[in-house]
């Protein structure tokens, strides 16, 4: 992996675009960089995530490991779905490292009481949600039922 820092004139020349341009996408929060004194240095990685080039593969040649996994809950209404799918959503936005983000979709049959959760991600935070629903489908804690705390 490249240690590459640039500066923001550089990143500008770079894109075809105005230095302003570049330091506006900082601002914003689009492209990430480090203040070092008075000025902005853009790490190549930084700059390739904001280009859409691929990041490099892991160090030492080993490959890159996604899980695909599909859970069926059997005798769920529409309000247990809703909330059990807000979980898993929340679970899977807020708890995993944002180069490698987990994939959730979640599908509710009414006819049949069922809802399909689908889960693709890297293996570790994969097993990490599975287990948060293996907690939360075991549990007596009154999700599904709606008879969770009000407090």
């Amino acid at each position: 992996m490249s240690d590459e820092m640039y500066s923001v004139e550089q990143v500008a020349e770079r894109l075809g675009l105005h230095v302003r341009t570049v330091r506006g996408y900082i601002r914003s929060g689009r492209l990430s960089a480090v203040r070092i004194g008075k000025q902005y240095r853009i790490a190549r990685a930084d700059l390739d995530a904001l280009t859409g080039r691929p990041a490099p593969g892991p160090p030492g040649g080993g490959a890159a490991v996604e899980v695909s996994s599909i859970v069926q809950v059997d005798g769920v209404g529409r309000a247990a779905a809703d909330r059990l799918g807000t979980l898993v959503l929340a679970a899977a936005n807020t708890t995993h490292h944002p180069a490698r983000p987990l994939r959730v979709q979640t599908v509710h049959d009414e006819e049949r009481h069922r809802m399909k959760i689908v889960i693709l991600g890297d293996a570790s935070a994969t097993a990490e949600l599975l287990r948060l629903l293996d907690a939360v489908l075991d549990g007596d804690n009154g999700l599904l039922t709606g008879e969770a705390g009000d407090a």
